[in-house]
């Protein structure tokens, strides 16, 4: 059957699995009409199973047209099924389960796929887990898309701060649905009321009083108590550790997706092992997929292809049928369009070098240098009473390519800007900038956002990262791994890079006292005076993924 030939599709089926426990897991299957076996698409997901990640993915009754099985089931305590609902920690065992469950179904032909998005994403890695500890069947091929990995270094935490904004709102969201399921309508109003319009004012912002009222119904006590114990039985990075497994994937990631890193993470897991992977990564956000990011409109080229390179990445692995294309394909938003890699590019750094009069925060006037100037220093002053915000990214509030020129002006962000460009240049690969900094304070936060920089004067935002300094006595130079990047600059535009000391509210304020910022008071929070050392013997710089 070739990718253009549809076949009817029977109207949904409800089945349910019973696990050994006694718990029954409900799903909704969608499959070709008529006689015939075909290959699962399993999709284990909390949020009720009609949804499906829609949000994201065609519907299911595109694929069971195409000739898959599609099986969409809801996870313990959630939707239909049974039990009660533990963030990840059931999806191991259950998803292994299921798999067995799967290949078995009627009119199955025993093969399995699994795809899905964001928590969709991870219960393939935990099924996977959990079948290679059981001994039972794995499945035939995954697809993955913006998914955790790590889950504490890759979602919960960004270069060792707690997501304070993000973590608060998600953790609303699936304990309000828990108190739902049971009927709980006061518990169901706070927690909703968390997840659509975060709380800051009590006395400690990242812990409000409706989430520890309704702690028993949500995962955020467990993310922000930070036992390494609790992320062993969740991650999958750390239950597949050593494994290498067999199994072919198509990994999707978004430029300016909060999860990008976990997405990556899993690639490079999994192309260690024996079996081909396949990465695409977009200019999106974690959702929706579409031309339109931020405040920059892609074309037509950016509208997701996901769906399609499913398709014919199963049809590949599965039927042996077609080429699926270029092993990576990255959409490069400077030319607004897809290029095709064969591998993850890791080209060697290339350096660019912090300068300025001392004027870098108050006049915007650093610059990025191809080669060290003369020893310098530009001053940064972070007042907890104006904390510098966060606008666009993976973080930022709107979120996506947003122009942040305006917030370049504030006098608590240092601004470098790199020469304006006469020929074009195209980034590829990871970001980085390391950064010699000297405090009285005994902690702080810094904050790295890379722009492109227009004629005009716009500076839209490429990648970030955040780096929490727990101890500002230990020697330097202070390293923040920013966001991967694919973009050709065109001659006429530079790069910025742009230096704060918050980044609030994705991150709470550092109080500068050495102590936790996710248990400190706000009256606790200290004025914190940062020097940014550069030049000859502190040589702070820029790393960027240059092609040739």
């Amino acid at each position: 059957m070739s990718a253009e030939t549809l076949l009817p599709v029977a109207e949904p089926e409800t089945a349910r699995l019973t696990l050994p426990d006694g718990i029954g897991l409900v799903a909704d299957l969608w499959r070709p009409a008529g006689p015939g076996r075909h290959p699962v698409l399993l999709m284990r997901q909390p949020y009720g199973r009609a949804i499906a990640s829609t949000l994201t993915l065609a519907h299911p009754a595109w694929y069971a047209a195409r000739g898959y099985l599609v099986v969409v089931q809801d996870v313990r305590g959630r939707g239909g099924s049974g039990g009660a609902f533990r963030l990840f920690e059931n999806e191991a065992t259950d998803g292994a389960a299921t798999l067995a469950w799967a290949a078995d179904l009627p009119g199955s032909d025993g093969r399995v796929a699994t795809y899905g998005f964001s928590y969709q994403a991870v219960t393939q890695f935990l099924a996977l887990a959990g079948a290679l500890r059981a001994g039972t069947k794995r499945p035939d091929a995954i697809v993955p898309a913006m998914g955790g990995w790590d889950i504490r270094d890759d979602w919960a935490f960004t270069g060792g701060a707690f997501g304070l904004a993000g973590n608060l709102g998600w953790a609303g969201q699936m304990g309000a649905e828990v108190a739902r399921l049971r009927g709980d309508a006061p518990a169901f109003e706070a927690l909703a009321g968390i997840a659509r319009g975060t709380p800051w004012n009590g006395p400690v912002a990242a812990r409000p009083d409706g989430l520890a009222r309704y702690a028993a119904d949500h995962h955020y006590g467990d993310w922000i108590g930070d036992d390494p114990a609790y992320w062993d039985r969740i991650a999958p990075a750390r239950l597949l550790a050593g494994s290498a497994p067999a199994v072919p994937g198509l990994h999707v990631g978004g430029w300016q997706d909060f999860l990008l890193d976990g997405t990556l993470g899993a690639y490079d897991a999994f192309r260690a092992g024996p079996s081909p992977q396949r990465l695409l990564v977009g200019p999106w956000t974690h959702a929706p997929w579409g031309r339109r990011v931020g405040c920059l409109d892609l074309g037509p080229e950016a509208v997701t292809p996901v769906d399609r390179a499913t398709l014919a990445f199963l049809d590949h692995v599965l039927h042996g049928r077609g080429d699926p294309g270029a092993p990576v394909r990255l959409f490069d938003v400077g030319a607004r369009g897809w290029i095709g890699f064969p591998a993850w590019p890791e080209p060697e750094p290339t350096a660019l070098y912090l300068a300025s009069d001392g004027l870098a925060a108050t006049a915007a006037s650093g610059r990025l240098a191809t080669e060290p100037a003369d020893s310098g220093e530009d001053r940064l002053v972070h007042d907890p009473w104006r904390p510098a915000p966060i606008l666009g990214g993976a973080w930022g509030t709107p979120p996506g390519y947003q122009d942040r020129a305006a917030l370049d002006d504030r006098a608590d962000v240092a601004v470098y800007d790199g020469p304006i460009l006469a020929k074009s240049l195209r980034l590829a690969g990871r970001v980085a900038a390391e950064l010699f900094v000297e405090t009285a304070a005994a902690s702080h936060d810094l904050h790295a956002t890379l722009s492109l920089v227009e004629p005009d004067g716009r500076a839209i935002t490429l990648t970030a990262g955040h780096l929490r300094v727990a101890d500002a006595a230990a020697p330097g130079p202070r390293r923040i791994a920013m966001r991967a990047v694919c973009c050709t600059l065109q001659p006429g535009q530079r790069l910025r890079l742009s230096l704060q000391a918050a980044a609030w509210p994705a991150f709470a304020v550092n109080p500068g006292t050495g102590h936790s910022p996710e248990a400190a008071g706000t009256m606790q929070a200290h004025i914190i005076v940062l020097a940014l050392r550069h030049g000859a013997g502190r040589a702070s710089r820029l790393l960027l993924p240059a092609l040739d």
